[in-house]
């Protein structure tokens, strides 16, 4: 139960803006432990929250008064232990978590009604540019309201261009709360026929949420095994318990399909937290998450710090995803990070996948995880046959990457009207642009990195910063004219190939950087699945979720693309990308055949991929770590020191390896400084050292004695980065 402070009492408030409590006085009609509050920090008014009683070792005549007491549902215990543990495990200052909780805009504003603009009724048939995009912007949102600065910005326009609209009947305005309870989803609206496999695993899905005590299980399930429709059982006996159920997806183009799947299983939409909602609905969600009249939320990672009343259930749907893991501000994976979130809740977690990450596969063998495993899939469709194209033996002419044997192929399932997917993990037309007069390679200004060509944009992109430049006509190095060559297939200049070698078929390309909107992209998605596609192009975009029933065959450019590097889990994840890229083929009544192109056919972890025995090579990674001691079998962690200067950052990383002693004390081994394989990103100079434990080892604590006596220029920045997933 809350402690309540009357008013004048001394209270510790947590602020988003410093690393420490301060104390305030109870505001008149006093407060409570957890609530949301406005506090004055200078001349500032910043959002805080109450943590506890107040220290009370000054002067109390000078402590300051809070302002007020927002109007919103608490912060609640388990909550801050979540936020304390968070900041604890990823070396996280508590400011930097609390706002990682409270990202919502207006949560103080008091409740009232306001002007929604919405779709209309009335479209014109002639539109003005601004017009269109005002009209594009509500399409793309799916029915949401919007306020109306915030359409006019999101279209780019004035307010009058939205004003006019109404006039003519094409936008609605109205007047409505400015939050309001989503509407109650039914557990029995609309349950599928389940088969033997998928009963029992529900069954003991939904014995675990009725329990209503922490527990942990792997759903494993081969692609088109019915793993969605499985938790969705367990999700509805969330809602009988009256319980909030939080499920997790990696990508926001995966969103608008599984809503559209909810609504059909519970009668109503759920309440949306990722990137691609208005700030509006953000605002609505975090405040009905807090009261519970949202009872399941779909979203990205930073749903996990929504302010649940009672949260009683949470899936990590393809649990495997590397999305999962934050790689800037506070870094953390969201997938462990979710198990404790329900451990604090007394609530289940579920992850769902495939193929299983090695962390949560390692887990499950040790038995702290449950293990259910669906091994067939749903209904008629079977497992697609798996076969290597030695591309040693295949005679591709200079400038083609498409085996003549997977030509063939490809021109069998276009006679029997089937659809082939052609796969390569390469955004952009080419990944290299050299020069054939100096040998000059086109580089980001910014970043330690070649530019991407895209040549449907008409235009060079690094995509580590997102910088863009028009596409040269000339080398930059040497004004050599007409030199400039492309190095490499990217899915733009497979697009070209396949037009050229399959005049007649029709040709869809999907890659997240060619979709303006997700609602072209689910429209993109739903004509394929209709049929008015017969070659797909893709990235691993299409290896997530995604169902096409005329799909019969799926052909992998490059299977040897992500066992290049130093990664130590490069095997792992072309595992895992080549095995669910796979399992788009023949996911209905017609069989479907993978067709893998390698020159290392050989190699232990294509043999695996062919051979389906996934046991085998999770038993054998899992040797392989453990030996070198390695997550999940060790600890490590990431440290990278940026700056203007090179030589500045360097000094400072020897200074650390030089002074490691804390780390040492724990049997911790230091490698480095050395330059970080992108060694310049936005301008700023990256040098990396890599500490590595063994697993019981304390290593936060020996991070934080060991960094703590560094004063840092105002220009130089250190990230510390507990389990990295990447080494750039």
């Amino acid at each position: 139960m809350a402690d309540y402070f009357e008013e004048g009492e001394l209270v510790s408030v947590l602020t988003t803006q410093l690393d420490r409590m301060l104390d305030y006085k109870a505001p008149a009609g006093g407060c409570w432990t957890g609530a949301f509050v406005d506090v004055p920090l200078g001349p500032r008014k910043i959002l805080g929250v109450v943590w506890g009683r107040g220290r009370g070792d000054f002067d109390i005549n000078k402590c300051r008064p809070i302002n007020r007491v927002l109007d919103v549902a608490p912060m609640r215990d388990e909550l801050r232990e979540f936020l304390i543990r968070v900041g604890s495990y990823t070396l996280t200052p508590m400011n930097a978590m609390l706002r990682l909780g409270t990202r919502a805009p207006g949560l103080g504003d008091a409740p009232s009604m306001r002007k929604v603009y919405r779709m209309g009724g009335a479209i014109p048939n002639k539109l003005t540019d601004a017009r269109s995009r005002v009209i594009d912007v509500l399409r793309d949102y799916g029915g949401a309201s919007f306020t109306l600065k915030e359409l006019a910005e999101m279209a780019g326009c004035g307010t009058s261009v939205v004003k006019g609209l109404v006039k003519l009947g094409a936008v609605s305005e109205e007047d409505a709360p400015r939050d309001t309870a989503y509407p109650p989803l039914d557990p029995d609206f609309g349950g599928k026929d389940l088969s033997e496999d998928q009963a029992t695993a529900a069954a003991e899905l939904r014995e675990g949420v009725r329990s209503q005590r922490y527990g942990c299980t792997l759903l494993k399930g081969v692609t088109g095994s019915g793993k969605t429709e499985v938790y969705l059982e367990a999700v509805a006996e969330c809602l009988r318990q009256g319980r909030q159920a939080l499920v997790l997806l990696p990508e926001i183009a995966l969103t608008s399909e599984f809503i559209t799947r909810v609504e059909a299983r519970f009668g109503m939409k759920p309440a949306e937290w990722h990137s691609g909602v208005t700030m509006t609905e953000r605002r609505r969600c975090w405040k009905m998450v807090g009261q519970g009249d949202a009872q399941l939320v779909v979203g990205a990672r930073s749903a996990l710090f929504l302010p649940y009343r009672d949260l009683g259930l949470i899936v990590v749907d393809e649990e495997h995803d590397t999305s999962y893991k934050q790689d800037d501000g506070v870094l953390y994976n969201a997938r462990d990070m979710a198990v404790l979130r329900a451990s604090l809740n007394d609530a289940q977690i579920i992850l769902a996948s495939a193929t299983p990450s090695l962390e949560s596969w390692a887990n499950a063998d040790l038995g702290k995880y449950k293990r259910i495993t669906l091994t067939s899939r749903f209904g008629e469709s079977v497992m697609p046959e798996m076969n290597a194209i030695d591309m040693r033996n295949e005679q591709v002419p200079s400038g083609r990457w498409i085996s003549n044997s997977l030509r063939t192929a490809i021109t069998e399932r276009i006679e029997k009207g089937e659809q082939s997917l052609v796969f390569l993990n390469r955004r952009g037309y080419a990944p290299l642009t050299i020069c054939r007069a100096c040998g000059h390679q086109i580089a980001c200004d910014h970043c330690d990195a070649r530019m991407v060509e895209h040549r449907f944009l008409k235009r060079l992109m690094c995509h580590q910063c997102g910088e863009t430049k028009p596409m040269p006509d000339t080398c930059p190095s040497c004004q050599a004219e007409g030199k400039l060559n492309p190095v490499g297939p990217g899915v733009e200049r497979m697009a070209e190939e396949v037009t050229e070698l399959f005049p007649e078929a029709r040709v869809a390309v999907l890659s997240s950087d060619l979709f303006g909107s997700a609602r072209a992209l689910k429209e993109k998605i739903e004509e394929i699945a209709s049929g008015e596609a017969d070659i797909i192009i893709g990235t691993q975009l299409v290896a997530k979720g995604h169902n096409f029933p005329l799909l019969t065959l799926v052909g992998v450019i490059d299977a040897d693309l992500g066992l290049q590097g130093s990664d130590l889990r490069a095997a792992e994840r072309t595992f895992q990308l080549m095995r669910q890229v796979a399992g788009r083929a023949g996911r209905a009544a017609k069989a479907g055949t993978a067709l893998l192109q390698t020159y290392q056919p050989e190699h232990h972890v294509i043999r695996a991929i062919l051979s389906g025995d996934e046991e085998q090579f999770w038993e054998a990674e899992a040797a392989e770590r453990r030996a070198a001691g390695v997550p999940p079998y060790g600890r490590m962690a990431g440290i990278v020191i940026s700056g203007p200067e090179l030589a500045e950052i360097f000094d400072l990383g020897n200074h650390l390896a030089r002074n490691a002693e804390p780390l040492r004390r724990i049997g911790a081994q230091v490698f480095g400084p050395a330059p970080a394989p992108i060694a310049r990103i936005r301008g700023r100079n990256r040098v990396r050292l890599l500490v590595k434990a063994e697993k019981a080892a304390p290593l936060q604590q020996a991070l934080t004695q060991w960094t703590s006596h560094l004063k840092l220029p105002n220009n130089v920045r250190l990230a510390i980065d507990i389990d990295p997933q990447s080494f750039y």
